[in-house]
This record gives C-alpha cells, structure tokens and sequence, in this order.
C-alpha cells in the first residue's frame, strides 16, 4: 500500500503542475476571463479548488471533511481579483492537501473518516478528492486554452506529434517507473 500513497501524492504533484502550468501561460486578464456568464474562469476554479482543499484536508483524520467555516457557494463568486491572490489561494489549497497526505502510512489507509457525515476509508476520501481535483483541473486548463488561444503551449503530446512521442518511448527498454518521472 504504501506503493499506492507515492503513486497517489505523484498523480497530485502532476495536476498541480498542470494548473502552474496553465498560469504561466496567461496574462493576468486571462486568469479571470470567463467564456460566458454560466462558465468559470481559471480564478473561480481555483478559489473552489482551494475551499475544499482547505475543508477536505484540514484535520484529514480527526475531522469531518466538510467543515462548518467553509463556504462552498461563495467558492463559485469572483473574488480572486490578482494573480498573487490566485497563486495564494492556490498554492494555501495543495499545501493543505500535502501536509496531510505525507505523513499518511500503509496502516492509515483503511482508517474510517467522514465527509459531511458519510463514511470513507482514507482510501476511498483521497480517491474521491483526487477525482474531484483531475475533473475541475481538467476545466481550469481548458479555459486556459480558450483564453490562450493561438498561444497555447499544449501541457501534454502536441497535435501531430503521436507518433515521434511514441518513438521516443518505445526506444527505452521497459521499465517500472511512474508516467511523470521524465515530465
């Protein structure tokens, strides 16, 4: 198990740097543009991101993951106004989340805690969030992308690139290792 924790605080590592990513590709307008009123920017995923970072893995073992001081609704308000308030909030969010998740050992993982009530193994609470986490990253780098346009620098294997990717790969001899160790 303890394979699955360094696999899992990777899988972490790799969307926060997807997000780190998508920031530095964007002026500080684009961090907040929205494509319509009914869609979020870069700014109001990340303010969402980092509530429930904070309220999910606050006191991860001890404490419901849904805390009484978290306002979920407001997450969803343009308040993040600044680049430095964006990356604040951001970086507040998963340091919350790997605070928590370090120190976590093998023998944790089938501890029972709570997320508004319902019960989770550690297991199953760090799956739900990672999930969670991939689905609004995955958001926040398409606005970016949309916001971007013409100048976006593709965060993964480049249209019409498959092939020499590919290549590339297949001239190493197999290996065990994780996907973002040559990121």
């Amino acid at each position: 198990m303890m394979s699955y924790l360094e696999s899992i605080k990777k899988q972490f590592e790799y969307y926060k740097a997807l997000g780190d990513k998508t920031f530095t590709q964007l002026t500080d307008e684009q961090l907040f543009w929205q494509p319509n009123p009914e869609s979020n920017s870069v700014g109001i995923i990340v303010n969402h991101l980092a509530g429930n970072m904070l309220s999910r893995w606050t006191n991860f073992l001890t404490e419901d993951g849904e805390k009484d001081w978290r306002n979920r609704d407001q997450e969803f308000e343009d308040v993040l106004k600044t680049r430095a308030g964006l990356e604040a909030k951001w970086e507040a969010g998963w340091s919350c989340l790997f605070n928590a998740i370090n120190p976590l050992q093998a023998s944790d993982l089938e501890k029972e805690i709570y997320i508004r009530n319902m019960g989770h193994t550690v297991t199953e609470a760090i799956n739900r969030q990672y999930a969670h986490y991939a689905y609004h990253i995955g958001q926040l780098v398409y606005v970016g992308k949309l916001a971007a346009n013409e100048n976006w620098a593709s965060l993964s294997i480049p249209k019409g690139n498959s092939k020499a990717y590919n290549d590339e790969k297949f001239a190493k001899p197999k290996r065990t290792e994780h996907f973002t160790d040559d990121l």
